[in-house]
């Protein structure tokens, strides 16, 4: 019986397979069973060819090459992963083996993963996929069991190839061609110029916005306002308007025309999928989205007590349902409310949540049969697995209920409005406070109350946050949760975007970005439409070429309109410092390791630091953190404080410097040695002090 051939996305996962299935550890680079040999890619080991691979004169950024449109791209390894790729080839062309299983992450990225690297080896023999969305012992055994073909998630793969070629056609042909006309580094792109749009929508409302002041009346019946019924809420625009209306109406009785009472339930909520979780994390602890996913990432792949993170679904398939049971059983130990709701049988109250047709290729996002250890959790990564957590429970727990009471004032020829929330059943809200001394208006047909005038000011709109951005690009079908927060930082990266506090807001670059493309591409409209139509392949209703020729015919459309053009673009990032070596104007960039000067000049390679860096090395003097220099005869410490500077020791020096543990090892020797010391040697030393 031959072997089967499983790649995963990463190392961690294939030693998690190797141990479910048997397989031993065979040097540094896979490992083996009788059934199986397994290893791993490191993510994308292969990506899209570049312009100067397919053509010599694509090489140099000319706007006469412009567009590029290939026939086909093809792939090429990225940079450093040939070995691992060698690693796979070699074990693919064992005699032994006669087919292999992709066992990337189960979504379209994982499917490109996996697929490309099969199609650079030119791999012949069966392919089979494993598709699972827990990394449990027992999820891994029962994926294992039901493999299914590669071919039946072949649409897929057409859109994972589909998503690429159109990134990279729009992607690399309008940024050549701004870069080109305007002189300086400016990236676009098919999903990234989009959501800069909406992010600059929201802060030009924001910065067009003029508060106003205005006054509000209530009626004030014991502990309980009543608002002022009208239809323009702003009517009182000065206090004495306010005050004359009051004088009216003071003293009069008010009769009680209309009381309604509504009960309400309301289930808990559904379980998160990415982009709400991301939302909700932003909100309560101001983490970015790619935090976010790198948490819950680790919660999937190290500590397995969740599902899988990168799911666009809030809803569970049906076959979920005899799981549930063993869920609660492993968080019996971590949250008392799982003992209480196992007691009760096990019983999910919220059974919408399980519904096959709302289901993609991920279920929501819920604790998986794995027994949580808070001991091995971060602090971050709690906070994470308590939100997913909350919502998971919800499920089993009773409708909030509440009974809410509205009664109508009326006053001369005007209507107050009192609103009263009583809590009936607080079921999921655990937190659901009771209202104090809740007053009966069915008993209550007049009264007379104090009228209270409050200054009110309009508030202005809000910056978008990485939570509400989000929000945005799940409405316009922007990218997908997998992508969403790579979009995000790139756009912070490339110095388009910058944060504000909690909020996003355009730098004056990007927003100089936007009024140089055509307003299509900035369109979320138009994007929403292209992610629609890869979705549409991925299912198989849409064919990939049909849409790969709308996407090089809107290339050939966006290049040209850059090239006729007569917009005029100014650098800001221009400072009035001069560059030692050619004498041009010095660019202020924001990097990693700190903002630096570099060289507006192509064929200059001068860049600095704007600020000095600080070291770990400590000042002999007042031992705290000395700077890095960088001086005419190269690189020095010096101690802002003390102004001593000292030389940055070599490779060698270093090396025969010694460390704080081979001094601590050479301290303990001779005091041994000293310990060890004859007794005639003693009195030798004694008698010598005595003289």
């Amino acid at each position: 019986m031959g072997k089967n051939l499983i790649v995963t996305e990463k190392p961690s996962v294939a030693k998690d397979y190797a141990k479910i299935l048997g397989a031993k550890a065979q040097g540094k680079d896979f490992f083996e069973s009788e059934r199986y040999l397994i290893t791993w890619a490191y993510g994308h080991l292969l990506t899209l060819k570049l312009p100067e691979d397919l053509k010599p004169e694509w090489k140099t950024w000319q706007m006469e090459t412009l567009p590029m449109i290939p026939k086909e791209i093809g792939i090429k390894p990225l940079p450093k992963t040939h070995r691992q790729l060698k690693v796979i080839g070699n074990l693919a062309k064992r005699k032994d083996v006669d087919g292999a299983i992709i066992a990337t992450d189960a979504g379209r990225e994982g499917e490109a993963v996996g697929r490309y690297i099969f199609e650079w080896l030119r791999f012949a023999k069966p392919l089979e996929r494993l598709w699972i969305s827990s990394q449990t012992e027992k999820a891994v055994k029962a994926g294992f069991a039901q493999l299914k073909p590669a071919k039946n998630y072949e649409n897929l793969y057409q859109s994972a190839v589909a998503r690429g070629k159109a990134d990279w056609l729009v992607g690399l042909n309008v940024t050549r061609a701004l870069t080109v006309k305007y002189e300086d580094s400016l990236s676009a792109g098919r999903v990234q110029t989009p959501t800069l749009n909406l992010v600059a929508k929201a802060q030009e409302k924001m910065e067009k916005f003029i508060p106003t002041t205005y006054y509000s009346v209530a009626l004030v019946y014991g502990n309980a306002k009543g608002r002022l019924q009208s239809k323009n809420p702003q009517r009182f625009k000065e206090r004495q308007e306010a005050e004359d209306f009051v004088a009216a109406l003071q003293g009069k009785i008010g009769q009680v025309t209309k009381v309604e009472q509504k009960t309400k339930s309301q289930n808990a909520p559904l379980p998160y999928d990415l982009t709400e979780l991301q939302q909700v994390a932003n909100s309560l602890y101001q983490y970015s989205a790619k935090k976010t996913l790198n948490l819950v990432q680790s919660l999937y792949e190290t500590h397995k007590i969740v599902s899988y993170p990168r799911t666009d679904s809030k809803y569970l398939p049906q076959d979920l349902a005899s799981t549930m049971k063993e869920r609660l059983q492993a968080l019996a130990s971590y949250d008392e409310r799982a003992k209480k709701y196992l007691a009760q049988g096990a019983q999910v109250k919220q059974k919408a949540v399980f519904n096959d047709k709302k289901v993609t290729d991920h279920y929501a996002l819920i604790p998986t049969e794995e027994r949580p250890r808070s001991e091995k959790l971060s602090t971050d990564e709690s906070r994470i697995y308590h939100l997913i957590l909350e919502r998971f429970l919800g499920l089993f727990a009773e409708a909030y209920q509440t009974a809410k009471t509205t009664a109508e004032v009326q006053i001369g020829s005007e209507t107050f409005v009192f609103t009263q929330e009583e809590v009936l059943a607080a079921g999921w809200k655990n937190d659901a406070t009771v209202a104090k001394n809740p007053l009966d208006w069915q008993e209550i047909k007049s009264l007379k109350g104090d009228f209270a005038i409050t200054k009110e000011l309009t508030s202005a709109p809000r910056l978008l946050s990485e939570g509400t951005l989000l929000a945005q690009m799940e409405k316009y079908n922007l990218g997908t949760p997998a992508t969403r927060a790579e979009i995000i930082e790139k756009l912070l990266k490339s110095e388009l975007m910058e944060r504000r506090g909690n909020g996003l807001a355009v730098t004056p670059k990007g927003k100089q970005l936007l009024s140089l493309v055509n307003p299509s591409l900035a369109s979320p409209e138009l994007t929403a439409k292209w992610e629609q139509s890869l979705e549409a392949i991925a299912q198989g209703k849409e064919d990939p070429k049909k849409f790969l020729k709308e996407i090089e015919d809107a290339t050939r459309k966006l290049v040209a309109e850059i090239k006729e053009s007569k917009e005029t673009y100014k650098d800001f990032s221009l400072t009035t410092k001069i560059c030692p070596e050619c004498g041009s104007q010095l660019k202020e960039r924001n990097t990693r390791d700190g903002k630096i000067y570099l060289c507006s000049n192509s064929e200059c390679n001068y860049r600095r630091r704007k600020e000095p860096k600080v070291s770990n090395h400590r000042c002999p003097q007042c031992h705290k953190k000395m700077e890095i220099i960088d001086g005419k005869n190269g690189a020095f410490f010096k101690c802002k404080f003390c102004g001593i500077t000292e030389k940055i020791p070599d490779k060698q020096e270093r090396k025969k410097k010694l460390s704080k543990q081979e001094e601590r090892r050479l301290l303990k020797k001779y005091s041994q040695e000293e310990e060890l010391e004859s007794p005639l040697a003693a009195a030798l030393k004694a008698a010598m002090k005595e003289q």
